[in-house]
C-alpha cells in the first residue's frame, strides 16, 4: 500500500499514507500493472469488473453494462436476490480478463450479474444499515443452533444491503441437518437464507489473528490460494514432528511450511540418497540430518550419542568402499565451527536482587567516615569546645556572673522592688494589701463564730 502515483485516497487499514484508492488493505487486493498501457482498439476491452464485499473477504465479477467508467474504490449497486447489494469496485480493465481465465470463467456467460449504477448516498446508507445488524443477527443465530444441538460453527454472517437476503459460513466436520434451523432464521430475522459451509483455513482468515512469528496471519493478509500441507514438507526442512509447534491457530499444518519447500528440495539433489546407513568397523552409522547450508550430513553410532558430520564427498567414498565389502576404521567427521559471535559480558551488569545486607553496612560505614573526613577545622568538636573559652576561664572554670545589664538591650533593667539591690535577695514575704485579716487561718475542722 505504498503507491502514491494515483493520490485518489488513503488507506483506512494500515495508515501508511499512500496513495492507492481500494480504502484499506486486504489478502485480495491486485496491482493493475496494465492500467496505464495503451490499447489499440478501446471498444475491445474488457467490460467485466471485479468487485469485492465484506472489506476484501469475498469477491465476484459483474458486467458492466453501463456507459460509465468505475475505478478502484468506486461503490456501485450490482443485481442481488431479488433486491440489490453494495460492493466495491477492486479491478477494471484488461487485467480482470486474465482473473477470469485463471479462474476458469467465460467473458460471455449469461450467468454474470450486472452493475446497476453507481452507488447513491440512499444506497450507502442502507449498505450500513444492514452491516450494523450482522454482529446482534450471528450472536442469535449462534444461540438457536446451540439450542437444536447441531454440530456446527457459525463463523460469520453477510446480510444483502437492501436487507432481504443473508448467508451464514459455518464450519462443521459432518454433515449438518439444518433445515429447521432455517426455519428458525427465516422466522425471525425476516429475510431468505442460504447456508454456505467453509473449511477452517476459510475460517481462520474470516476472524484473522497473529501468528507465532508475531505477524497478521498469512491467510487473512495475502495467501488465498490454500494448497495441502504434510508432515513430509518438515521432513525435508529437518523439523521435528510436534504437533504443537507445526500447527497453526486454524489447528491445522502450518502453511508456511510449503514456503521454503522448493528451496530444500532443489539442495537435497547434491546429496546421495542411498547413504541413509554406513558400515564402520564400529558399527553401523545411521543418518539423522542434512544440512544444506554447510553442505553435511549428520550421521551417529550404535552405543554413542555423539554426532558426527561428513562432508559429501567423504559419504560417497565411505559408500563406495562398502560396496566393494571394505568397512572403514573411523568416519573422519570434520570439525564445525559455530558462526554465532561469542557473546561478550557487558561491563555494565544489572544486579537488582543481588545486594545483600552485608554490603549495605559496608556502604554505610565508607559514607560515615567520608563525613569525618570532610569536616572543616570550624567543624570539629574540639575546637567548638576551644571557643568557648571566650565566655569562660581559661580552664573552663565557672562561669562569670552576668546578671548586670546586657549591652545588646537598649534600656538597663533596674532591681526589683521586691528584692535586693542586686535582684538576688529574698523576696519580700509581707503581708498582702488585699487581705484584711493577716492571722491564720482557722482549721478546716473549727466551729464558727455566731452571728452577731
Amino acid at each position: 500500500m505504498g503507491c502514491g502515483s494515483c493520490g485518489t485516497g488513503k488507506p483506512n487499514g494500515c495508515q501508511s499514507n499512500g496513495g492507492c484508492s481500494t480504502g484499506g488493505c486486504n489478502r485480495l487486493n491486485v496491482h493493475d500493472w496494465l492500467l496505464n498501457l495503451p490499447f489499440s482498439d478501446p471498444e475491445s476491452s474488457c467490460k467485466i469488473v471485479e468487485v469485492s464485499f465484506k472489506q476484501g473477504s469475498r469477491k465476484e465479477y459483474f458486467r458492466n453494462a453501463t456507459l460509465q467508467f468505475f475505478e478502484k474504490g468506486d461503490y456501485v449497486t450490482l443485481e442481488g436476490v431479488s433486491g440489490f447489494d453494495v460492493g466495491e469496485v477492486s479491478l477494471t480493465g484488461e487485467l480482470v480478463r486474465m482473473q477470469l481465465k485463471k479462474n476458469k470463467l467465460d467473458e460471455n456467460s449469461p450467468e454474470i450479474k450486472k452493475i446497476i449504477r453507481r452507488s447513491t448516498e440512499r444506497d450507502i446508507e442502507a449498505f450500513h444499515i444492514s452491516k450494523g445488524r450482522e454482529k446482534d443477527i450471528l450472536a442469535r443465530s449462534r444461540a438457536m443452533a446451540m439450542e437444536l444441538k447441531l454440530q456446527m460453527k457459525l463463523s460469520e454472517v453477510e446480510i444483502q444491503a437492501d436487507g432481504k437476503k443473508a448467508t451464514f459460513f459455518y464450519t462443521a466436520d459432518d454433515r449438518v441437518d439444518f433445515r429447521e434451523l432455517i426455519k428458525m432464521y427465516a422466522t425471525d430475522f425476516k429475510f431468505k437464507v442460504e447456508m454456505r459451509q467453509i473449511g477452517i483455513r476459510q475460517e481462520a482468515a474470516k476472524l484473522g489473528g497473529i501468528g507465532s512469528c508475531g505477524r497478521e496471519l498469512c491467510c487473512s493478509t495475502w495467501l488465498h490460494d490454500f494448497k495441502s500441507v504434510n508432515t513430509t514438507a518438515a521432513r525435508y526442512q529437518n523439523l521435528s514432528i510436534n504437533q504443537t509447534k507445526l500447527s497453526g491457530q486454524c489447528g491445522r499444518l502450518k502453511c508456511c511450511l510449503n514456503f521454503e519447500l522448493d528451496t530444500y528440495l532443489d539442495a537435497l539433489q547434491n546429496f546421495p540418497d542411498y547413504a541413509d546407513s554406513l558400515d564402520t568397523a564400529m558399527g553401523t552409522a545411521h543418518l539423522i540430518k542434512k544440512d544444506i547450508f554447510k553442505n553435511l550430513m549428520w550421521y551417529i553410532l550404535p552405543n554413542n550419542s555423539k554426532h558426527y558430520p561428513l562432508t559429501i564427498q567423504r559419504v560417497k567414498e565411505i559408500k563406495r568402499l562398502n560396496g566393494q565389502g571394505v568397512k572403514v576404521d573411523e568416519l573422519q567427521a570434520v570439525e564445525v565451527t559455530s558462526s554465532k559471535p561469542k557473546e561478550v559480558e557487558p561491563a555494565f551488569a544489572d544486579v537488582v536482587g543481588q545486594i545483600s545486607l552485608r554490603s549495605l553496612e559496608r556502604n554505610d560505614k565508607r559514607r560515615r567516615d567520608n563525613n569525618r573526613d570532610n569536616r572543616g577545622p570550624n567543624n570539629n568538636r574540639t575546637n567548638q569546645r576551644d571557643n568557648r573559652g571566650d565566655n569562660r576561664g581559661p580552664n573552663n572554670g565557672p562561669r562569670p556572673n552576668n546578671n548586670g545589664p546586657r549591652p545588646d538591650r537598649g534600656d538597663s533593667r533596674g532591681p526589683r522592688p521586691d528584692r535586693g539591690p542586686n535582684n538576688n535577695g529574698p523576696r519580700n514575704n509581707g503581708p498582702r494589701p488585699n487581705r484584711p485579716n493577716n492571722g491564720p487561718r482557722p482549721a478546716p475542722d473549727a466551729p464558727k463564730a455566731p452571728d452577731q
